[in-house]
């Protein structure tokens, strides 16, 4: 069963204002890891995630993006305790394509992956539990492809997938400065424990 997989980020003592450099930091390092360099689009949330948007911008994918500093600038400049800020920017993993009447191939396909900064208010202070950043990358299932038949193509796409998985987190805990991080999913269920029984590894 596919799961959405998400990344928190944490950082100590945070200040509203420092949260744009955060965000800033965590959007542009997607560019170096299978990611866009422009940001996708904008919103900003007040209070909680059943709130109407007080803000919403969309420049485009690709070449349309907006750079990740000035999409940030942009939508913080609205600043405020009980507001979450959630971005927008492209991400490719390998994922098996199937069509009727065709094999199946293996493809780079891009996703939207959301990155949102939350005030300390927002959503009765969610960043407790969520993080101060917490990103959002969409079905897990290219990390497990469970109905692919698991011979050396497939392993070796999802070995790719996970160590740029691996490799984007790596680089927004440094670049952004973030002092814990944690990976889950929404069911609570281990990707790591997933991906073992997927390999045959598990006892």
């Amino acid at each position: 069963m596919s799961d959405t997989l998400y990344l928190s980020l944490w950082y100590p003592n945070l200040r509203l204002e420092a949260l744009g450099e955060k965000l800033t930091h965590v959007l542009k390092s997607f560019a170096a890891h299978g990611g866009e360099a422009g940001v996708y689009s904008a919103t900003v949330w007040p209070v909680g995630w059943s709130e109407t948007p007080l803000h919403q911008r969309v420049w485009g994918r690709g070449g349309e993006g907006i750079d990740p500093a000035a999409a940030v600038e942009d939508a913080l400049d609205m600043l405020h305790e009980d507001y979450a800020y959630e971005f927008q920017i492209g991400w490719s993993l390998w994922e098996l394509e199937e069509a009727p009447g065709l094999d199946p191939r293996w493809v780079r396909a891009p996703r939207l992956v959301r990155v949102t900064g939350y005030g300390a208010l927002f959503d009765e202070g969610a960043y407790e539990q969520d993080g101060h950043i917490r990103i959002e990358f969409g079905p897990d299932g290219a990390f497990l492809e469970e109905q692919a038949d698991l011979d050396a193509q497939t392993a070796r796409h999802i070995e790719e997938n996970i160590r740029q998985l691996l490799a984007l987190t790596h680089a927004v805990e440094k670049n952004s400065g973030a002092t814990a991080k944690l990976l889950w999913s929404e069911l609570g269920e281990s990707l790591a424990a997933r991906l073992a029984e997927r390999l045959g590894l598990g006892n």
